[in-house]
């Protein structure tokens, strides 16, 4: 058993909805969570810069004594996971938000069509397509760069005409007419989902990828014997710029007012 917290990081507010994933299926659980808001999105930023803003985060992390890392943003995942576990040497263990996806995908969709959206950086790095075709050759993708709806969530345009005409716009493709599941390439997409179901008429399944990644996470601390036996649990919030979004999202995910800090860790 191990009390210390979860480290969780991601550009801005996306990761919440993997930490509030996490903290459903862990109630238990501590958590660190840092919001790389001076940086933000990670989606138009060189895998370079991605991978030292990665690493940096990570040492702090560290700071704050976190048992393990989550890396819950895709554009991260994808250019700085390797990275993030070479910096660490193994220090502590290190979970992305990719591979648990692509494992329940390649498991659960033999057979179908999938499509891909994400950030620019995400699909052109090819991961979920290259990852999904050496565990199942059987299924088809489409992918598509979505790198509006992270900086319109950001900007809190939700469920209204802004979000509703964006998504309409991206979707209304060739290549997306006829899939049969959707993943979410990124962690700030969630916060749209009801949107894109209410787009596609519940026609497709939209992959809560949030909650794969927490089931995931929740069976590696077993593995490892970090699961906690504490029954109080905290939260800290951290942010690289002030952000006023990130405060209600934050708070309407943990139920209450949140103390979010400020951390200038460059």
């Amino acid at each position: 058993m191990n009390n210390n917290p979860i480290g969780i990081f991601d550009s801005g507010i996306g990761g919440l909805t993997v930490a509030n994933a996490i903290r459903q299926v862990m109630p238990n659980e501590s958590i660190v969570y840092f919001g790389d808001t001076a940086h933000l999105p990670y989606g138009d930023k060189s895998p370079e810069l991605i991978i030292n803003y990665s690493k940096s985060i990570s040492d702090f992390l560290l700071t704050k004594r976190c048992k393990i890392i989550v890396i819950a943003c895709n554009t991260a995942s994808a250019h700085a996971y390797e990275a993030v576990k070479k910096h660490l040497s193994h220090k502590i263990e290190v979970i992305d938000v990719i591979n648990p996806v692509v494992e329940y995908v390649a498991k659960n969709y033999s057979n179908k069509k999938v499509g891909i959206i994400g950030t620019k950086g995400t699909i052109q790095s090819n991961v979920y397509e290259k990852k999904l075709s050496q565990l199942n050759a059987n299924i088809q993708t489409t992918s598509l760069a979505t790198g509006l709806f992270a900086s319109m969530i950001e900007e809190g345009f939700i469920n209204n005409a802004v979000s509703k005409a964006v998504i309409k716009e991206y979707f209304s493709i060739p290549g997306f007419r006829d899939i049969d599941a959707l993943i979410l390439g990124c962690t700030h997409y969630p916060l749209i989902k009801d949107e894109i179901n209410d787009f596609f008429e519940d026609s497709v399944e939209v992959i809560d990828t949030a909650g794969i990644v927490a089931q995931y996470l929740k069976n590696k601390l077993i593995e490892l014997n970090l699961n906690t036996s504490q029954t109080k649990p905290s939260e800290e919030f951290y942010i690289s710029d002030s952000t006023p979004y990130f405060e209600k999202v934050a708070g309407a995910f943990f139920k209450g007012t949140i103390q979010l800090q400020m951390a200038s860790i460059w």
